[in-house]
């Protein structure tokens, strides 16, 4: 379902993030492509709409968008980071042969042991490689 323009616009003014044009076009393409993004793709899908979009603003975007907590970092490759508008905990399985990511439900937390009461969790993600079903035909 289509999140609207206006929505994700409240959204940032809630959040005390300062309104552009930019920022509101990166994050809606986030939220309607749920295709877990990277950099390139945002680029290559905003930039004939924006002409003036440069991939540092993607970057900083991104950055101040993941640091309100409306986006997640999908790192699921060393060499390869993925936008989420899912901050929900939940697994992802990337498929190695058409590198499509998907989301799938999962109680995280049921894999917290006993042996690391104490600690300090920062993050807590599940990921899964092979191959979908679409490539598996």
């Amino acid at each position: 379902m289509a999140i609207s323009y206006e929505n994700l616009k409240e959204e940032l003014k809630n959040r005390n993030i300062r309104l552009s044009h930019q920022r509101l076009k990166i994050l809606e393409f986030i939220a309607n492509n749920r295709i877990h993004p990277t950099v390139d793709n945002i680029y290559n899908a905003l930039h004939k709409e924006i002409p003036t979009l440069s991939k540092t603003t993607v970057y900083n975007t991104l950055k101040t968008l993941v640091d309100a907590d409306l986006v997640k970092i999908v790192n699921i490759e060393e060499n390869e980071a993925r936008y989420d508008i899912d901050t929900d905990s939940h697994g992802h399985f990337k498929c190695e042969s058409c590198g499509d990511v998907f989301d799938f439900d999962i109680d995280i937390d049921s894999f917290i042991s006993d042996e690391l009461v104490g600690f300090k969790i920062n993050h807590r993600d599940v990921y899964f490689k092979g191959i979908c079903n679409n490539c598996q035909v």
